[in-house]
């Protein structure tokens, strides 16, 4: 076991590490966090972390580049104050979509910002659901990645009748989430038969598997611009669906992802708390049901605390 516990947050998800702090009995530690008249940020640890187990958490949400720099900024800090372990807690990594090379040269970013973290001072990271299980390999240190799809499945189960549903993948290379989704409530899957024009237009095509007269759930890693999701909408409306949900891990809901998703027609869409939710968002989406992963964050941070294993929280 490791000296005393620490929790600092920055400022992507203020609510989601209080809820943390609560399950976990501990009070969030004191960050000073601010700019300059230039726009530099500046970091300052308000109390002494020396030995110290540190726990910091910050989601890669809107502005993305600030809230990266804001956390190295504040690793470096934790390091350079001594802290005896420092584990960046990251609920949502939006780099993770840039995996590959797939265009001539650009960068494979999602590597690039697991360099730097380590870098800035990490000792490891805690993650949640990244867009691809290969990021994980881009870290060259200890990574628990953890899943919200238990927390997801349980919400279905308790609150929609499993008998008439069906999971949906977007596409071929969702089909392994949506598939561990299906699994878990022990239902079909279905996979829709995509093709990506550019980041926010798809063309959608039939629809591999039974949807007729079934009540389908689009499982999905994230929510970005909806526009995958309202095409996907549409193709099982075509092929007979009764109904559509919708079950995202991520809520990122940028540019014009509330307006499609509040034209969509979608039944319930159901999302984590991985990234904040502004309330004018929330008003505008009657049907967005928000479920919180803090208490799977705090047990995990309580294992690595203890040195317990984490991949027995998922049996």
């Amino acid at each position: 076991m490791h000296n005393e516990l620490k929790i600092f947050a920055c400022s992507s998800n203020p609510a989601l590490a209080d809820e943390i702090c609560r399950h976990l009995g501990v009070r969030a530690s004191p960050l000073n966090i601010s700019r300059f008249s230039n726009d530099n940020l500046f970091v300052q640890i308000c109390e002494n972390v020396r030995e110290r187990d540190v726990f910091v958490l910050q989601s890669f949400t809107e502005p993305v580049s600030d809230n990266i720099m804001e956390l190295l900024i504040t690793l470096d800090a934790l390091r350079s104050a001594s802290a005896g372990r420092v584990t960046a807690v990251i609920p949502y990594y939006s780099y993770a979509r840039s995996d590959k090379k797939d265009a001539p040269r650009i960068s494979i970013a999602g590597r690039l910002v697991a360099d730097l973290l380590r870098t800035a001072g990490a000792d490891r990271v805690l993650t949640m659901d990244l867009h691809a299980d290969q990021v994980h390999g881009f870290f060259s240190m200890p990574v628990d990645h953890l899943t919200a799809i238990p927390t997801m499945a349980a919400h279905f189960r308790e609150c929609h009748d499993l008998a008439r549903m069906v999971a949906v993948a977007t596409d071929a290379g969702g089909a392994k989430r949506a598939g561990r989704f299906a699994e878990k409530l022990d239902i079909p899957l279905a996979i829709i038969d995509k093709r990506r024009i550019s980041d926010t237009d798809v063309h959608q095509g039939q629809v591999v598997g039974d949807v007729g007269g079934m009540d389908a759930v689009i499982f999905e890693d994230e929510i970005a611009t909806g526009g995958t999701l309202v095409a996907t909408v549409d193709t099982l409306r075509r092929a007979g669906a009764r109904r559509v949900m919708a079950g995202a891990v991520h809520p990122v809901l940028c540019g014009p992802a509330i307006e499609r998703l509040a034209a969509s027609g979608l039944d319930a869409i159901v999302v984590s708390n991985t990234v904040a939710v502004a309330d004018d968002k929330r008003a505008r989406l009657p049907q967005l049901r928000i479920l919180s992963v803090a208490p799977l964050l705090a047990a995990a941070i309580e294992r690595i605390h203890s040195g317990e294993s984490v991949g027995a929280l998922f049996g």
